[in-house]
């Protein structure tokens, strides 16, 4: 075994935000569990990350109970999981020492938010020499506001902004980034053939 599938923050924390309703893919479940059972069929390790920002009383601190994988989606036996508190998977886990120790030498990520902790891990990887696959239409990301915005807006009010960037454009920005630099850009079909 040397590939690993990484599912990055498929988590409830996402769906407790308003922001959820704006996701762009919210049947992301189902995409990332086809990936699953992809990886599972070819005796590939799949590792879960969960993001948790303790102490914040956010939707991230896992005393309020939503960082956890969302339903439809459960490791099995032998599975890790493991819990990150930076953007990337690898900065504050033992992430890269467990992939070292199973020899893992090319990883396949999905997972939420596409240009945020997907994008950001898929480049640490290539940096530590792993081969990556960024399984794009098996990540999903929310529109983004303007560096300018004010803050305490509504979700109407956000999306309404001519200069908030849609989650579209997110996602391209994200392939052209990583295409031909940090990792091979695919899509579910195309990686598992159906």
């Amino acid at each position: 075994m040397t590939n690993a599938l990484l599912v990055i923050d498929v988590q409830e924390s996402f769906r407790r935000r308003e922001n959820w309703a704006a996701v762009s893919d919210p049947g992301i479940v189902g995409q990332v569990a086809r990936l699953v059972e992809y990886a599972r069929a070819k005796g590939d390790l799949v590792v879960w990350v969960l993001h948790a920002e303790p102490g914040t009383g956010t939707v991230f601190d896992p005393a309020l109970g939503h960082v956890r994988l969302m339903e439809g989606l459960e490791p099995v036996e032998g599975e890790p999981v493991v819990t990150k508190t930076s953007h990337n998977a690898f900065t504050t886990t033992n992430l890269q020492q467990l992939l070292t120790q199973r020899g893992i030498r090319e990883l396949v990520v999905s997972g939420i938010r596409t240009e945020q902790c997907c994008e950001t891990t898929t480049r640490v990887a290539a940096d530590l020499g792993y081969e990556v696959t960024f399984v794009v239409d098996a990540t999903a990301t929310h529109p983004i506001e303007h560096r300018d915005a004010p803050a305490g807006r509504s979700l109407d009010e956000i999306l309404a902004d001519p200069r908030t960037l849609p989650t579209e454009e997110i996602i391209a920005r994200t392939e052209y980034a990583l295409a031909g630099r940090f990792a091979t850009v695919t899509t579910v079909k195309e990686l598992t053939g159906s």
